[in-house]
């Protein structure tokens, strides 16, 4: 059995090389929101455990054993959040916080309960892919919503769950997973984007617009499916 501490380290080293960073002491301090010194201590811990491999040129890589410890508790998380969503109707800002309670905890018995109440699925409310039990995961080509020129249009795979108030503020927008989002019009200078959902059209700044993620833009249209959300 590994601590919580170090789930939530592995778990959070693989979601910054998942979003494609170099995972470096900074980095996770400001994602876990720890002193960079607490950060290196325990990079220390995990490398004594080969768990992760660290160089200065290269940060934080995960070892294989670690990243399966990662995917382990990633699961947990994100079968977690579904849950609480579709099964209790926790709004979608809410479950991350209390996945995070959760995850550390539940045994591997309620683990396949849930998954088998909730048919198996394949993501979470957010959009992120579930590991499967045999640790196998989805790692689709993503770009941020941000990087979308004026003109095009693309469908939203993903959206961080960071932080509640983006959460909340995007369900009532309508950018949720499997959204076509358009982007209408782009101030210069890295501006804000002029977005169109559905009806209506909105204005993003650079901070919301790369909390987003979709699909390569090649103008695609959604089936008409929201994985069970409903702009509010």
């Amino acid at each position: 059995m590994t601590s919580a501490s170090v789930q939530n380290y592995l778990k959070a080293i693989y979601q910054l090389q998942e979003d494609n960073e170099t995972v470096t002491t900074t980095a996770l301090a400001g994602h876990l929101e720890i002193s960079a010194a607490s950060v290196t201590n325990m990079i220390k811990k995990l490398a004594r455990l080969k768990l992760v491999r660290h160089s200065p040129y290269h940060g934080v890589e995960l070892t294989r054993a670690g990243e399966k410890m990662a995917l382990e508790v990633l699961r947990h998380h994100r079968l977690i959040e579904l849950f609480l969503a579709e099964a209790l109707g926790v709004p979608w800002e809410e479950v991350h916080a209390e996945a995070e309670k959760i995850e550390h905890v539940i045994s591997e018995d309620l683990e396949d309960r849930i998954a088998n109440f909730l048919g198996d699925p394949s993501h979470d409310p957010h959009g992120d892919p579930i590991p499967t039990k045999a640790g196998h995961v989805e790692r689709p080509i993503y770009q941020s919503l941000f990087q979308v020129n004026a003109g095009e249009s693309a469908v939203i795979a993903r959206v961080s769950d960071q932080n509640p108030d983006h959460l909340k503020h995007f369900s009532k927008l309508g950018l949720i997973p499997d959204a076509t989002v358009a982007v209408v019009d782009r101030e210069p200078f890295e501006g804000p984007l002029r977005v169109r959902v559905g009806a209506g059209e909105h204005t993003l700044d650079e901070a919301l617009a790369r909390s987003i993620w979709v699909n390569p833009p090649t103008i695609q249209k959604t089936s008409g499916t929201n994985r069970g959300w409903k702009a509010e």
